[in-house]
């Protein structure tokens, strides 16, 4: 018995050394006893991973298990195992899954072209859109009965307590080679088949795949590329694509059929044999992908030329040109154009055909689209429904609801009012119109008496037809449009209407009431009205003059208007609002003054402002007065005589609107103090500025001048010597029309007699300005020559005068 449990001791150890061994190999004590044959692929992992942990590296390593007790030889199988790539890097007790991976696939480039030479062929659309494709989804999970070749990569994955991933192509000899376990043949089987099949062989290998700690995921990562021919396609030639290509794609990458190809009856031959025939209708019209099946290597999809095509316009809702199959009818090439819009006459339909001569043409009853077929060259022509009704009748006027009603045989107009509601309060009773349309498509006009049709008399009571127009009026349509004006001072001046009983107060409250400056004087001009003719009576309307209480906005007699009476409303003798005018610069109390009196003048608000400052410049003082909008219509109303090319009215009339805000009124302070009755001591208007400029000794000198910049004042200095001053006029400057403008915005401008040159006083705050010389046009080689022509037959005259 003892014998027996010891030898069980023996086995069990022989058997769990690797693992322990693995599991703490730098912690043991005596490595005399290991044998590095008998590691397994994981221990060795599970030893590299300790040496990770505590960073530690072979030759260290090597200096432990020797003073431990294992031979160098070993060592150096150890050394070499641990050096060898193995099915991972690490192994541990983990049960995590692999890391998502993206599946590839080799580009492949093929040109598409756009073609609309065929687009009204139904179908092209599908291959002449650059932006659409057919190319299979490569994020999508693998079908589990693709066929694996030479070309294609497999991402096997084990994971668990063993872990290795590792991605291994097919080979063209269709195997794929795993490290310790083999070659393993997959050309040909599913990736299903393909998987167990992986799975088997990984097992017999490593024990824990069998035991189930580790399991094995195989999947595709990356997809071989197959040869594929297309013929008949818009492009045809041999192309490359995916094996998970299908028909379509190919096709789309073709450019679908070509000119004459076929939509219906396109054929996918695999080994020599028709595989399959494909109809792109179905997908069109109905998005049936059943014939949108996958290729294989070396297959062949074939177009031939189309049986027959017919051709459908007008309306439907897919116009366009049609391939059909034999027995297929009329009814289903309506279905492949969507059927008939909205606006088509469907009770029948033109068709042009052809014969073996000349053209015919049929047409194709509503009965028989289900029995007619279609032959090639047929072109089919839908057209619009008739733009009239068969049923249809109008009432308008003065009903509660006009609109277009349906007429029926035998309907009289008390049954067309009846469904209009009634007549309206203001109906008129005596007359309705009916508007007829007669056989010759002329109309007629019927005359109904309303109120005998309605009390039931029959012979009132007209009868109606189809497309009828029953005009009922209104009593308020034979009033005329009566209005009343009123003007002056009211706060809503203008035309009202004019009711029944109007009288003088209700239209003053209509207005909004008077204004603060009505009088109590009221006129009232009235139309006259006779039927006879008064030459005594030389008035064209008659004036009634009234008087009403302004503080309560009523007269004190309510007075009626009558229809086209104009109210004046007068304005008080005297009603004058407080206005302004301002005052800046150089005084004691600037601002706004209010104009006392109609006669105020500069020296008044001056003096109102406290006088002048001692560093006011007397020579400054000038007026800006605000243009009105009726000057400037003035001034733009005076005829100038110029061209419509010449621009100087346009720049004219810009310049006044944009520019000129005030006119500039110069003020000569000096000759006011000494007689307040001199012209300057101008009267103000509301709104003018007064400005007093402070004193200023500089003298600006701007325009066409070498440097624009302020001289100091120098009493007795000429106007030259300020020019001269900036370096003088430049190349463009025109000296002679050079101008000053004075602080008070008066100005002055050089003058000249014989050959005398005289230049405006310089004040100081002075502008100077040296405007530019206009462009002047040269004479052409032309004129010069005309010119010489007009003095050389000048000259002959003279000569010839004096022989």
């Amino acid at each position: 018995m003892k014998k027996i449990i010891t030898v069980i001791i023996i086995l069990f150890t022989f058997l769990q050394s690797p693992e322990m061994l693995a599991q703490d190999f730098l912690n043991m004590n005596d490595l005399s006893s290991v044998k590095v044959d008998n590691l397994s692929e994981a221990d060795v992992v599970k030893i590299k991973t300790q040496l990770q942990s505590k960073s530690m590296t072979l030759n260290q390593l090597e200096s432990i298990a020797l003073s431990k007790g294992m031979s160098s030889a070993e060592f150096s199988k150890l050394r070499a195992r641990i050096d060898k790539p193995t099915l991972n890097n690490s192994l541990v007790n983990t049960n995590s899954s692999t890391a998502e991976r993206t599946r590839k696939q080799e580009k492949v480039s093929n040109i598409k072209i756009k073609d609309s030479l065929n687009a009204q062929i139904f179908g092209s659309e599908l291959f002449d859109n650059p932006t659409l494709n057919f190319e299979p989804d490569l994020k999508l999970a693998t079908p589990m009965n693709y066929i694996l070749g030479p070309g294609d990569e497999l991402q096997v994955s084990v994971y668990g307590v063993q872990e290795y991933n590792e991605s291994i192509p097919v080979s063209v000899e269709g195997k794929i080679t795993i490290q310790y376990v083999g070659q393993i043949a997959v050309s040909g089987i599913s990736i299903e088949a393909a998987t167990q099949k992986i799975k088997a062989a990984i097992a017999r290998v490593y024990s824990t795949v069998s035991s189930g700690q580790s399991k094995v995921s195989v999947s595709l990562s990356r997809i071989r590329t197959i040869k594929i021919t297309v013929v008949g396609g818009k492009q045809p030639g041999n192309y490359s694509v995916s094996s998970l290509a299908t028909v379509y794609n190919a096709l789309h990458l073709a450019g679908g059929p070509g000119k004459n190809g076929s939509y219906r009856n396109i054929e996918l031959i695999r080994n020599n044999k028709v595989y399959r025939n494909v109809d792109i209708y179905n997908f069109l019209v109905k998005g049936d992908q059943s014939d949108n099946v996958s290729l294989k290597e070396n297959d062949v999809i074939r177009i031939p030329a189309y049986s027959q095509r017919v051709t459908i316009n007008g309306e439907v809702k897919r116009p366009g040109i049609f391939e059909m199959k034999k027995g297929e009818t009329f009814a289903q090439l309506l279905n492949f154009a969507s059927g008939f819009n909205e606006f088509a006459y469907t009770a029948s339909v033109n068709v042009t055909q052809k014969t073996a001569k000349e053209f015919k043409v049929r047409d194709i009853l509503q009965k028989d689209f289900n029995s007619y077929l279609p032959q090639s060259g047929d072109v089919f022509r839908v057209t619009k429904i008739l733009n009239r009704f068969e049923n249809r009748i109008k009432i308008e006027g003065a009903v509660f609801r006009p609109n277009f009603y349906s007429f029926t045989e035998g309907m009289r107009i008390s049954d067309l009012i009846a469904q209009a509601e009634g007549l309206k309060e203001d109906a008129y009773s005596k007359r309705a119109r009916i508007v007829r349309l007669k056989n010759d498509l002329s109309t007629e006009i019927i005359n109904a008496d309303l109120g005998a049709a309605l009390s039931g008399d029959l012979n009132a009571d007209v009868l109606l037809k189809r497309e009828d127009i029953v005009t009922v009026y209104s009593v308020l349509d034979f009033r005329e449009e009566y209005k009343v004006t009123i003007a002056g001072e009211v706060r809503n001046a203008g035309e009202y209407d004019y009711l029944d009983n109007l009288t003088l107060n209700d239209l003053l409250v209509q207005a909004g009431g008077l204004t603060g400056s009505a009088s109590k004087r009221v006129e009232i001009a009235r139309m006259i009205k006779s039927d006879n003719i008064d030459n005594s009576n030389p008035n064209r309307i008659e004036l009634i003059n009234l008087e009403l209480t302004p503080e309560n906005n009523e007269q004190l007699k309510n007075y009626a208007l009558m229809p086209f009476d104009v109210i004046n409303i007068r304005r008080v003798a005297v009603y004058e609002k407080p206005e302004m005018v301002s005052i800046t610069g150089a005084v004691v109390y600037p601002g706004n003054y209010v104009l006392q009196n109609k006669k105020e003048t500069v020296y008044n608000i001056v003096s109102r402002a406290g006088g002048l400052k001692d560093v006011a410049n007397i020579q400054g003082v000038k007026i800006k007065r605000p243009i009105k909008a009726e000057q400037i219509e003035k001034i733009q109303s005076i005829d100038l005589n110029l061209s419509n090319s010449d621009s100087t009215s346009v720049k004219l009339s810009e310049k006044l609107k944009n520019q000129m805000k005030y006119t500039i009124i110069p003020v000569d302070w000096n000759k006011i103090t000494k007689d307040p009755k001199h012209y300057s001591n101008v009267t103000l208007f509301p709104g003018d500025q007064i400005e007093i400029a402070e004193f200023n000794e500089g003298i600006k000198v701007t325009g066409n001048v070498l440097l624009n910049s302020e001289i100091p004042y120098r009493e007795g200095k000429s106007f030259r010597y300020y020019l001269n001053s900036v370096g003088g006029v430049d190349a463009k400057g025109w000296k002679k029309k050079a101008y000053i403008i004075y602080p008070n915005g008066k100005a002055d401008v050089a003058s000249s007699f014989l050959f005398f040159r005289s230049y405006p006083k310089v004040m100081p705050d002075s502008q100077i300005i040296v405007p530019e010389k206009p462009e002047r046009k040269k004479l052409t080689a032309g004129e010069w020559v005309g010119f010489g022509s007009i003095f050389s037959s000048l000259a002959l005259l003279i000569i010839t005068a004096f022989r």
